[in-house]
C-alpha cells in the first residue's frame, strides 16, 4: 500500500510540474508574440491649467526602442498623427539598433510636423545589452553600456523638423493659445542629469509649466516640484513590463515606488507626474505581461477654484483604447 501511495504521489507531482510548465510556455508565448504587439492608446485627463484656460491635448510617447524589422510598431506609430494633438512630448529611449534612426523618423511621420519637445534616455546613447533579469531588483547594480547609438543623427532629425530639445534647457511655446514653459534634464538613470542648469522658479507668466525627464528619479522630481512645475512627464519604467494580476509591477527600475510605475499620480502638493509604460522593449527581453505597450493622450484642463485654493486634490481620469 505504501508503495502504491508513493507511486501516486510521484505521478501527481509530475503531472503538476507538467501543467505548470505548459502554463509557463503559454504565458511566455502570449507575452512575446501577442501582448508586446498589443499597442494601446491610454487617455488621461489632468486638471493642471488655470481657470478659464482652454484644454490642451498632449501626446506623450516614450521608450520606442526601435529596431529596423518592427513593422507592426512602425505602422501603429504612424496612426498616432490621426489624433491631431496640440503638442507631442517624447521622453526618450527611441533606439535599440544602430540603424534605428530612419525607422523612428518614418514611424513618427506627421507627428514631426506638429509642435514637439523631447529629451533622450540611455537607449538613445547606448545600445541595450543582455543582462541577468535579477539585476533589476538591485537599484545600485553596476551599469554596463552597450555600443554607442547615433543619437546625434536622431537629434538632428528631430530638430530639423521643428521639435525642440529640452535637455538642460528651458523652452517657451504658445500652443493652442496656451503659454507653455518646458524644461528638461538628461537621463538620471545613467547620471547625466544636471538640474542646476535649469534650476530656479518656473516662469510664473506662463499658464502651464512642464518638466521632462526620461527616468522619474525622486531627486529630480523633487527639484521640479520645488521650482513650481505643474506636470512632469517621464518614461523608462516600461510600466514594470512583466506584471502579475492583483500585484502589478514587481520592479520600477528606478527610485519611484511601484504604485507610480505607470500612469498619473500626484507628486507633492501641487505637481502631477505622468509615467508612460512605453511602446517597446529591449530586444533581449521582448515580452510584456499584463502591461500593454502604450502611448498616452493627455487632455490638460483647468483646475477648479477649489483646487487652486488647496482645499482638495484633483481626481485623474484614465482609460485605455485602440487607435482607429
Amino acid at each position: 500500500m505504501a508503495r502504491i501511495t508513493r507511486q501516486l504521489a510521484a505521478r501527481t507531482a509530475v503531472g503538476t510540474l507538467t501543467t505548470a510548465g505548459a502554463a509557463g510556455v503559454l504565458a511566455l508565448g502570449y507575452a512575446t508574440a501577442i501582448e508586446r504587439n498589443a499597442f494601446t492608446l491610454r487617455k488621461v485627463t489632468l486638471p493642471v491649467l488655470p481657470p478659464r484656460v482652454p484644454a490642451l491635448r498632449v501626446l506623450h510617447i516614450s521608450d520606442i526602442h526601435m529596431t529596423p524589422g518592427q513593422k507592426l510598431k512602425q505602422a501603429w506609430l504612424q496612426q498616432l498623427d490621426q489624433l491631431e494633438p496640440d503638442l507631442v512630448i517624447n521622453t526618450g529611449d527611441n533606439l535599440s539598433h544602430t540603424r534605428g534612426v530612419p525607422y523612428v523618423v518614418q514611424a513618427l511621420g506627421g507627428l514631426l510636423s506638429r509642435p514637439g519637445v523631447f529629451v533622450f534616455g540611455s537607449n538613445d546613447y547606448f545600445g541595450p545589452r543582455r543582462k541577468n533579469p535579477l539585476k533589476y531588483f538591485k537599484k545600485d547594480h553596476k551599469r554596463v553600456y552597450g555600443d554607442p547609438l547615433p543619437w546625434q543623427d536622431l537629434r538632428a532629425a528631430f530638430t530639423e523638423r521643428g521639435w525642440l530639445d529640452a535637455t538642460h534647457a528651458r523652452r517657451e511655446l504658445e500652443i493652442a493659445n496656451v503659454r507653455v514653459s518646458i524644461a528638461g534634464v538628461d537621463d538620471p538613470h545613467i547620471e547625466r542629469d544636471r538640474y542646476d542648469a535649469i534650476s530656479g522658479n518656473a516662469d510664473a507668466r506662463t499658464q502651464l509649466r512642464i518638466g521632462l525627464t526620461h527616468s522619474p528619479e525622486p531627486r529630480v522630481l523633487d527639484r521640479f516640484a520645488e521650482d513650481g512645475y505643474d506636470l512632469v512627464l517621464a518614461g523608462h519604467t516600461h510600466g514594470g513590463q512583466l506584471c502579475l494580476p492583483g500585484v502589478g509591477a514587481l520592479v520600477t527600475n528606478c527610485g519611484i515606488d511601484r504604485s507610480r510605475v505607470k500612469g498619473a499620480s500626484r507628486w507633492g502638493s501641487h505637481m502631477y507626474l505622468h509615467v508612460s509604460a512605453g511602446i517597446g522593449t529591449s530586444p533581449f527581453a521582448p515580452a510584456r505581461f499584463f502591461c500593454r505597450p502604450e502611448a498616452t493622450l493627455l487632455t490638460l484642463v483647468s483646475r477648479t477654484d477649489r483646487e487652486d485654493s488647496g482645499a482638495s486634490s484633483a481626481s485623474v481620469s484614465q482609460s485605455a483604447a485602440s487607435v482607429r
